[in-house]
């Protein structure tokens, strides 16, 4: 049996490398699992509540991470994740990124695990109070966007602040 599920991520980029990440991890099905919409703010659901703790705690996981700007909303969360060249993850100006042209061992991504970890234990503690023991959670896959310059990050710091706002004119938000 052949794996033909075809890769989101850069066929030589190493996502250890130092930079800033942009990542959305959408629910299982797009299910409204982590809450809902009032008057355009986010109301987190009882499975919600823990998404954003578990966020938080990532930094203290991962000696070498800093976590940005952040969002949930009832079907997926967007969040920008820096990964310092060192463990003092300073988070200063950052510069253009050039693509890097060694292929990296995919195993050892960075930030391949930070998002495991993050979906692993949110899936945990939300089927705990489910009672729906090892049920996925969130979708297989996850997007990514390696953030190159100030303008970008900018961009995807606005882009997630005002993400609520723009909730109903979504295609994907059901009427």
């Amino acid at each position: 049996m052949t794996n033909n599920r075809k890769t989101l991520r850069l066929k030589y980029w190493d996502y250890s490398s130092s930079g800033y990440y942009f990542v959305t991890i959408c629910t299982r099905d797009r299910q409204y699992l982590l809450g809902h919409m009032k008057n355009s703010e986010f109301v987190p659901s009882c499975f919600g509540v823990m998404v954003p703790k578990i966020w938080n705690e990532l930094e203290h996981r991962f000696q070498n991470i800093k976590t940005d700007e952040f969002i949930m909303m009832p079907d997926h969360i967007h969040g920008i994740i820096y990964i310092s060249p060192d463990n003092t993850a300073s988070v200063g100006a950052i510069h253009e990124l050039p693509l890097q042209t060694t292929r990296p061992k995919r195993r050892n991504m960075l930030l391949s695990k930070i998002i495991g970890y993050l979906k692993m234990n949110t899936a945990k503690q939300i089927n705990r109070l489910r009672d729906t023991p090892g049920t996925p959670v969130w979708q297989r896959n996850y997007y990514e966007h390696i953030i190159r310059n100030e303008n970008e990050l900018f961009e995807y710091r606005k882009y997630i602040q005002e993400n609520p706002l723009k909730w109903e004119s979504d295609p994907e938000y059901l009427h």
